[in-house]
């Protein structure tokens, strides 16, 4: 599998992975083709997913900027088009306590209504007429074990007098009894505003709305080389494609956990992908549904450190995730998506004879602060989204709301989303040694903490 801390290419027009999202999501949307000649544009955009599909939507729409998207295979080919469809007023790992405390209770609520935008931002852009088989509100947080649930008391009062957020709390017999009898679960809080969809889907509606808008979106054409002049007479930028060059003003990278290896000195060693695994069941039966009482189709998420997060889908599959491989080497590996089944089933007995239907991984993009950032070099022309931790279906929408704007040089509110650059790994070379650590800290934190 595609590595991107060893690949400098994900390769050109490779097909979807064996995902229960590209087996149902019907056809793709038509696109532009590859590029096959030299060009010229005023921008150009690296990566179609979410993050580089809203970046050129709001770019045509609300700044009259007409941008082409460079995309190596398909659209949603990464992350986008791989996620478990959590959305989530939510981006990267940092608390809003901890922002609060290091940054105080302005800039704190500030990031908070980023994030509450996104999730708007979405919404408004489904509502437009995306069908991505949204399903009903409502995000579960589970406490796995009795000690986390007090911790998950104090988190939802805190919301609560923090952003008056409605944050419902439930005892472990009120969650069997009312959503699922998950055996793990020791009780949860449930927020009323979280919720499931189809993620291909909703980057397919993002697709249209953009080609519509006038943005051109070119399919099969990996970026690679970047040619740059430091002469001040020729600041343009010359994107190699396998059949044509495309001549940029400005470049924006949205390829966010599937940026190539030294693709840009502007975002080297500034991530760590790492891969998350989903597993999607068969068909529960109603016999299965009742003895699980799985009642609920919310979003689903518990307390580990290695958060395990799972969803019933509308055809009565159960989604599962948690993390993956450390390398793609091994990201094919059937132990991890065994692995997942085999959690599952600890959380709902009544599945024993369950199997896995569907199974794929896919690159979430980490950053050394928990936060995402939104950011430019000092010539203002090249600039990029990255690091939203793997949680960023919605707050990709609006991170390319802001990178348009930083684009067409408006100004952008006052945080570190977007003041600040992404802080440089230490060690680098050393990341996945970093990881493997971090992993094994997990688990034993999870298991004895």
């Amino acid at each position: 599998m595609y590595d991107p801390l060893h690949h400098k290419s994900p390769g050109c027009f490779e097909p979807y992975p064996n995902s229960y999202w590209a087996k149902t999501a019907g056809n793709a949307p038509k696109d532009d083709g590859a590029i096959a000649q030299d060009i010229h544009v005023d921008v150009a955009i690296v990566g179609a997913g979410y993050t580089g599909l809203s970046c050129a939507l709001h770019l045509a729409r609300e700044h009259g900027i007409k941008a082409h998207i460079l995309e190596a295979n398909q659209t949603a080919w990464g992350c986008s088009g791989r996620n478990a469809g959590f959305i989530l007023k939510s981006s990267g790992r940092k608390s809003f306590v901890t922002m609060q405390q290091q940054w105080g209770e302005e800039v704190m609520r500030g990031i908070y209504n980023e994030m509450a935008s996104g999730v708007a931002t979405v919404n408004q852009l489904i509502d437009e007429g995306i069908d991505c088989d949204k399903q009903s509100m409502g995000y579960i947080k589970i406490a796995h074990k009795a000690n986390k649930l007090d911790d998950l008391i104090a988190l939802a009062k805190l919301q609560q007098k923090m952003f008056n957020y409605d944050v419902q709390i439930l005892s472990r017999e009120e969650l069997h009894q009312q959503y699922m009898a998950d055996q793990n679960a020791y009780g949860a809080i449930r927020y009323q505003d979280g919720f499931g969809l189809n993620p291909l889907k909703l980057a397919w509606g993002y697709q249209k709305f953009a080609r519509n808008a006038g943005v051109k979106i070119h399919t099969g054409s990996p970026v690679e080389h970047w040619l740059h002049s430091d002469n001040k007479k020729d600041s343009q930028h010359r994107l190699v494609t396998p059949n044509g060059t495309v001549t940029a003003d400005k470049v924006v990278i949205a390829t966010n956990g599937y940026t190539p290896k030294g693709f840009h000195p502007l975002i080297t060693n500034k991530t760590l992908p790492v891969l998350s695994q989903i597993i999607v069941t068969e068909p529960l039966s109603d016999e299965q549904i009742a003895a699980s009482n799985f009642l609920t189709n919310n979003v689903v998420m518990d307390t580990r450190e290695l958060k395990y997060y799972y969803r019933k889908l509308p055809d009565n599959r159960i989604l599962f995730g948690g993390r993956g491989a450390i390398t793609g080497k091994s990201a094919e590996d059937p132990y991890y998506a065994n692995r997942l089944l085999s959690i599952l089933k600890t959380s709902f007995p009544a599945l024993q004879s369950l199997n896995i239907a569907y199974a794929w991984s896919g690159w979430i993009c980490m950053a050394l602060d928990d936060l995402p950032h939104i950011y430019q070099n000092e010539q203002k022309n090249v600039f990029y989204s990255m690091g939203y931790c793997g949680s960023g279906v919605s707050f990709s929408a609006q991170a390319g709301k802001r990178l348009a704007e930083k684009v067409a040089e408006k100004t952008l509110p006052d945080l570190p989303l977007y003041n600040k650059p992404l802080p440089t790994f230490p060690f680098a070379p050393l990341r996945r040694v970093g990881q493997w650590g971090f992993f094994h800290y997990g688990k034993i934190k999870d298991q004895w903490f």
